[in-house]
């Protein structure tokens, strides 16, 4: 008979170590929460069915796991969830298409993530087995995971919202086989009667509170979207060429509490600064890559990045 390995011995890990570390490695908060089904599967079931979250396929094929953080791993009991900072003010004024300030810098997929795998590495020196890392590219609901973590709640705008630190966050989440304790979940709703990011939507694409219409929404047309952008839609683009800050800009809390991130990668490039309307036209893929390679641009590329500048223009048009 083969021998069965040695049992691992306990952790004696804290959630207050956890917490501890994901702050000094520069993340603006940190919570745990555990892993049964999140509680809004009928309203993803019925939002995928109605078309509203358009060409976004993957979304279907992740849906089981949406619902079921479990389902992402077995063997992990808990998600450790940090939040991560890029709100930096804007620079000067400029007469060219906008950019959604989170893709300003470099890619967060990059430098969210090489802390997340710090964070990770953390829990396996203290006796994780698992410690699996995620930044917006696995099948997990992190603005739910959040919220059940205690870390703010999810407001009208579909935006995880903090208290006195506001919406201009990104999520991570690592899954570990690690009890640690977690975090009571954060059940009160702090809009009340504002309907501020609802109202000052340029496309109308909330069809009610917390439900979008992703076909809709100029962050999706401009990044997610493959094809033309819908004519009647262009005109009310109010110069976004990719993404969109309207509905974060206008809220309150964000108004109130934004303070700048202290990590430095995502501090804004002044690449865009008084662009010429043919600037993406002039570009060949080299020279998009170079420039953009290590940005949130290079996921719809240059070609859209064509159609979103050409489009961000033709609505600044008097």
């Amino acid at each position: 008979m083969t021998p069965e390995p040695p049992a691992q011995p306990a952790s004696t890990l804290t959630a207050t170590q956890v917490k501890t570390e994901a702050i000094r490695l520069g993340f603006s908060a940190c919570a745990i929460t555990s892993l049964e089904p999140l509680p809004h599967s009928q309203e993803l079931d019925r939002w995928l069915a109605s078309g509203k979250a358009g060409n976004m396929r993957y979304l279907h094929r992740q849906a089981k796991k949406r619902k079921n953080p479990q389902a992402t791993d077995k063997t992990a009991k808990r998600v450790v969830v940090v939040l991560d900072s890029y709100y930096y003010k804007s620079g000067k004024e400029t007469n060219s298409p906008k950019v959604a300030r989170y893709a300003r810098g470099t890619d967060y997929h990059t430098v969210t993530r090489r802390r997340l795998e710090i964070l990770a590495d953390f829990l396996r020196q203290n006796g994780a087995q698992t410690a699996r890392a995620y930044t917006d590219s696995g099948p997990l609901a992190e603005r739910e995971l959040a919220q059940r973590a205690g870390l703010g709640w999810i407001g009208k705008n579909t935006m995880l919202i903090r208290p006195n630190q506001g919406s201009w966050t990104f999520i991570g989440t690592v899954l570990t086989d690690l009890e640690l304790e977690i975090d009571p979940p954060f059940e009160t709703d702090h809009c009340g009667s504002c309907t501020r990011c609802l109202d000052a939507c340029p496309t109308q694409a909330f069809e009610a509170p917390r439900v979008l219409d992703a076909t809709r929404c100029i962050s999706y047309l401009t990044i997610e979207h493959r094809g033309p952008i819908p004519a009647d839609l262009i005109d009310r683009f109010e110069g976004w060429a990719f993404g969109c800050d309207i509905c974060n800009e206008v809220c309150p809390w964000n108004v109130r509490f934004a303070t700048e991130s202290s990590v430095p990668e995502f501090r804004p490039r002044a690449s865009l600064d008084d662009a010429a309307p043919n600037f993406f036209d002039k570009l060949d893929e080299p020279a998009f890559a170079a420039s953009f390679g290590d940005t949130p641009l290079q996921r719809p590329g240059l070609e859209r990045m064509r159609r979103n500048w050409r489009a961000a223009w033709t609505s600044l048009k008097p």
